[in-house]
């Protein structure tokens, strides 16, 4: 799933630490960051938070309810 910016990095993170197999972030350069490690999360939040309109992210489950659970999040936070 292709995200295009998260507002939130509290919730999105909660979000995250709530599903139950394994959440990656593909960046545009190729590189998978573990959105379940909470280095990672901090690592990764200079991309989730970039405004550039090059940036390609990918969030990456393991588990389609997980994926779900995601997918649903943004869409609710999307029209905000």
């Amino acid at each position: 799933m292709k995200i295009d910016g998260i507002t939130n990095a509290q919730e999105f993170f909660k979000v995250v630490d709530s599903c139950k197999g394994h959440v990656e972030l593909l960046t545009g350069e190729g590189d998978r960051l573990n959105l379940k490690s909470k280095l990672c999360q901090y690592i990764s939040m200079t991309q989730l938070f970039s405004k550039s309109e090059e940036l390609h992210l990918e969030i990456i489950a393991s588990e389609e309810e997980d994926l779900q659970k995601i997918c649903k999040y943004l869409m609710k936070y999307e029209d905000m």
